[in-house]
This record gives C-alpha cells, structure tokens and sequence, in this order.
C-alpha cells in the first residue's frame, strides 16, 4: 500500500469563487496539517477555473491540483468520482475533505466506496489525535441530542463538514503555493448524467447563511401574521428572518428560511430568538452566534440556557418596544 500524506480540500466553486464552505475547510485543513506536519492540497475541478487555484492558496492551500474541461462544467458524480479517483491514485492523501453540501452527500460516499474506505458525514469538529495521529470526526447524532466521535484506520480518513462550524483564515494573497495541471483523461461515454435546467434560489432580501443579524422565531409566535411583525424587525436591524421548525411544519414561513439540525447552519453577529424553546436540534444550527438574545415567556425555556441576553415576557409586548426605541436610536 502507497504511503498517505496530505490533507486533502475537494473545492466547491460558486460564481467564479471559492465556496464559502471551501474556505472555511482550507482553514481546518491548515491546522490538521500542521498538527501532522503535512501540506495541504486542494482540488479545483471545473471549465475555467484556473483562478480558482491562486485564491485556493490565498486561503491556506501548499499544493493546488486543477482539473480543468468543459466535462466539469456542471457536477456530475460520474465525471467528477471518475477525476478524484484517477487523482487519488497519484496523490495517496491522509485526509480528505469535502463540505456537508448536496455535492458533497452526493460525492463523498461513491469516492469512498471507489477508494475503499469509509467517510463519516455531517461533522461539526475534527482534531488529530496526539497519541494515534487519526483523525477525530465529532457530528451529531441521536437527533443532535448528543455528539460522538469517529475514528477510522482506513485510508484516506473521510470526512463532509458543516457550513459553519470552522473558522477560515484570512486571505492572503502573497502566500505561495504549487498548481498542478492535472488531465484524469474520462472518457465522456462514461458520464450518465447530464444537466439539463439550473433552477436558482429566489432570495429576496439578505441571503440567512451571511446575515449579521438574524431574527428567528419559534411555535409561541402563533401564526405567520405573527412572523411578519418579526420581518418587519429584521428589516429594521438590516438582518433575515428565520424559523424553528415547527412554524415551517405548520406553513407559516418557508423552510427555506428554518434553522437547526435539520434547516440551515448559521453563526451571526447577533441572533435573535422569539417565542422558541431552543431545542438541542435547534441550537445545532445557531449556537455558533456571537451574541444571543432570547425573548421567551417561559423564564424555563432552554434558549435561555445559551443566550448572552435574556427577556422573559410575551413577544407581544417586548418586540413592539424594542422596535419602537431601535427606531429612536436610528433617528439619531
């Protein structure tokens, strides 16, 4: 069996840049590999993505393979499981990376299966072990009730992250680093799957994943008249709207905007929690906030237990006076 060394960052490009998630992996990259004392490699798989490589190394990457064809266009699991696996078997990585995103559900377990070996998905932390070297894969489980950690002897140790769970470093542009050509010569044939629409997103207003402030509501707002008095608040702070589950269950708002284990991961500035309890699947998706306000009637209400500020009484009453002196203080 070859030797392993490297981790390993299979990139996801948006718009021409670097995934907010993909940063965010270079950066946990860099300190597993620094606790290895290996280098970090990046893959860029795309057509044009060249330039993609330069900002890979702003972000943290040694060594930056580009697999570059109009083939790579769009994802496909065939084309791109095909690449990493021709790639894989030159490079031998430690570690592999990927974000807890639907290319990366979709990717990770076929080039595990490819590569023989396993990958643990959804994970919220990872820390090399200072007597075995393993890598620590901590997620959630028994409905984010709990946490456990993995560990795998397989090589290379697999793992999907959480958006929102690592910090990036900061870009910097006079970092060096290598850029590999890399051709995995597919043969086209192979490929079953094709693109055939592209259906974007609507988001009207701030995008709830980069949101600076987030107002969030629970089952105690009562209804989606309720909602529009907390819109109307995140609209006044120059924040998003967001939702426990049980209002999206219930139809009052889309669950485009629900956060927790089972919504969207987001770490704002300042995040406010209306009429919520703050289950253990909820604060899955929000505990990263910086600053937690809750406002709960209920002064035994779990949110309570993580929040920074507290105001216990009816959302009614508080939010109307909380807007009304926001609105004097912007006045100013």
């Amino acid at each position: 069996m070859a030797e392993t060394k490297g981790v390993m960052v299979v990139a996801e490009i948006v718009e021409g840049k670097l995934a907010a998630i993909t940063t965010e992996l270079l950066g946990a990259a860099r300190k597993l590999a620094g606790d290895l004392n290996q280098e970090v490699i990046a893959v860029v798989i795309g057509s044009g993505v060249g330039e993609v490589a330069k900002e890979a190394i702003a972000f943290g990457a040694d060594k930056v393979y580009v697999i570059d064809a109009p083939l790579f266009k769009d994802y496909t699991n065939d084309a791109y499981t095909n690449a990493l696996q021709k790639l894989n078997e030159k490079v031998h990585p430690e570690i592999i990376l990927m974000g807890q995103t639907f290319i990366g559900l979709d990717l990770a377990p076929r080039l595990a299966f490819r590569l023989g070996t396993a990958v643990t998905l959804d994970c919220i932390g990872l820390a090399i072990d200072p007597q075995t070297k393993l890598l620590q894969k901590t997620k959630p489980v028994y409905g984010g009730n709990a946490v456990a950690i993995y560990v795998s002897e397989t090589r290379p140790q697999m793992a999907t992250v959480r958006a929102k769970t690592m910090e990036p470093l900061a870009a910097d542009s006079s970092r060096k680093g290598e850029i590999i050509h890399f051709d995995p010569q597919i043969d086209a044939s192979s490929v079953r799957q094709k693109v055939i629409k592209r259906v974007k997103e609507e988001v009207t207003g701030i995008k709830l994943e980069d949101a600076s402030v987030i107002v969030c509501g629970g089952r105690g707002i009562g209804g989606p008249e309720g909602f529009e008095q907390l819109r109307e608040l995140a609209k006044l702070l120059g924040g998003a709207l967001g939702a426990s589950r049980p209002p999206c269950d219930s139809g009052w708002v889309p669950t485009s905007i629900q956060i927790g284990l089972t919504g969207k991961m987001v770490a704002p500035k300042v995040y406010i929690g209306i009429a919520l309890s703050g289950s253990s699947q909820h604060q899955a998706g929000m505990s990263g906030s910086k600053n937690i306000i809750a406002i709960n009637k209920d002064p035994e209400a779990n949110i309570f237990g993580i929040a920074h500020y507290g105001v216990v009484g009816d959302y009614k009453k508080v939010v109307p006076a909380f807007m009304a002196k926001c609105k004097e203080l912007l006045a100013k």
